[in-house]
């Protein structure tokens, strides 16, 4: 019971440190060395929470936006390397820091209340930065709750998500099998009353239904065009994740990236990894989804 409930207080509280400032100063200096747009955005959601994230636009935008969605325990300075490249590419990017993590407020919760979040994002672009058509680029829990925001939000062209889980209570499962240098199945096993007591902690004291934090579920009937990328070596959310992901919604492609760790497919395959986001925005640049999507209010 104490071990549930430790886990459940830990998966709320997720460790995340604020932007330094000179990380935001190298950031503006190096938008200003290339004449690109750069900007501090903060938005309010329903429940009070504030979000803070930054806002690239090229002198030469193709009239395309991308949101980057970073990992568990990062921030938005985690997918700045990628969105320089995509800058590079002509693309406008927009890059918050998820709830609490970053400068941002509120609590983890996998993707509960983050696709909302990730809705209001695509609200902001398209109230003050129109675009002709916004996409999604997530790594591990951002990848999740990009997957988890689609039956809220209907206008993204296309999203990429890299070594996403298929729910978050396997992910739970795989991190405590991987305390005792064990698969999963350990955490299905001996320590799944551990998980439903941290769950039961959770659900009880702050109202949060850690097992709707479900890609997998999340993805059945929609027509998002969605690419998963998983590390053949990751170890931290298998790769099975993605075909459990996939089985929901045999529409969604897969690329599994040989000697990849998690979320280390650019890194094992950099030049492939940028031709297939490209090509995957690129084809699906046509796709682009109603003015307005459902619940915005």
């Amino acid at each position: 019971m104490v071990g549930g409930i430790a886990l459940g207080w830990i998966a709320l509280h997720a460790s995340s440190a604020p932007i330094r400032p000179y990380e935001e100063r190298n950031a503006r200096a190096a938008a200003l060395a290339k004449s690109v747009e750069f900007r501090d955005l903060e938005i309010t959601t329903p429940d009070g929470t504030l979000l803070r994230a930054w806002y690239m636009r090229p002198q030469d935008a193709n009239g395309d936006a991308v949101i980057l969605l970073h990992s568990i325990s990062g921030n938005r300075v985690e997918m700045y390397d990628y969105a320089q490249w995509l800058v590079e590419n002509h693309y406008s990017v927009l890059l918050p820091d998820e709830r609490h993590h970053g400068d941002s407020g509120g609590l983890t919760t996998y993707g509960i209340k983050e696709a909302d979040d990730v809705h209001r994002w695509v609200d902001w672009i398209e109230t003050n930065e129109p675009a002709r058509c916004v996409y999604g680029l997530g790594e591990s829990t951002g990848a999740a709750e990009l997957l988890e925001s689609l039956p809220l939000e209907s206008r993204f062209c296309a999203v990429v998500g890299e070594s996403a889980n298929a729910t978050f209570r396997e992910e739970e499962y795989t991190r405590l099998g991987r305390l005792f240098h064990a698969g999963p199945w350990l955490g299905r096993t001996f320590f799944r009353p551990t998980v439903d007591v941290g769950f039961l902690y959770v659900r009880l004291l702050y109202g949060i239904d850690l097992e709707a934090a479900s890609p997998e579920r999340a993805v059945v009937g929609i027509r998002t065009p969605i690419l998963l990328i998983h590390g053949l070596d990751d170890t931290y959310t298998p790769p099975y994740n993605s075909d459990l992901i996939k089985a929901k919604n045999p529409a969604i492609v897969v690329w599994k990236v040989p000697g990849a760790v998690h979320v280390g497919a650019h890194a094992a395959a950099p030049q492939e990894f940028e031709r297939r986001v490209l090509e995957w925005f690129a084809e699906h640049s046509g796709a682009a989804k109603p003015t307005s999507a459902p619940n915005s209010n």
